[in-house]
């Protein structure tokens, strides 16, 4: 894909924020244009057919309950799926268990599942 000027001086900015500020400047933008980025967002989910207690939709929440002997691998993984750097991306593993992605498709949740188990992590969908 190819950005305007403008469009990639944005996406320059962007990448140097920590998760905290992107998380900020999302709700900010959420907020000033009445729109939701939870569509667009590059999350995992729980296995196909999993379903919430509440609404019985398919939205799944993917988790690491144990980092395993390849932490490097599983911190790489990390960045690739949710597209921060690699501070942000050991940040998360601070505490186990740890919230990868959230409210996601079932599909998108096997494939991230698939990645982080691939690079050594032990996941859960829920």
């Amino acid at each position: 894909m190819t950005l305007s000027e403008k469009s990639q001086q944005i996406m320059d900015l962007v990448k140097e924020l920590t998760v905290v500020e992107l998380a900020e400047l999302v709700k900010a933008l959420e907020e000033e244009f009445g729109v939701s980025a939870a569509a667009a967002a590059v999350v995992a989910g729980p296995a196909a057919g999993a379903a919430t207690e509440e609404g019985g939709d398919d939205k799944v929440t993917v988790e690491i309950t144990e980092v395993g002997d390849k932490k490097i691998a599983v911190i790489k993984a990390i960045k690739e799926i949710l597209g921060v750097g690699l501070k942000e991306a050991k940040a998360k593993l601070e505490t186990i268990p740890a919230v990868i992605a959230e409210k996601i498709e079932a599909d998108k949740a096997d494939e991230i599942k698939a990645k982080l188990e691939e690079a050594g992590a032990v996941v859960n969908l829920k």
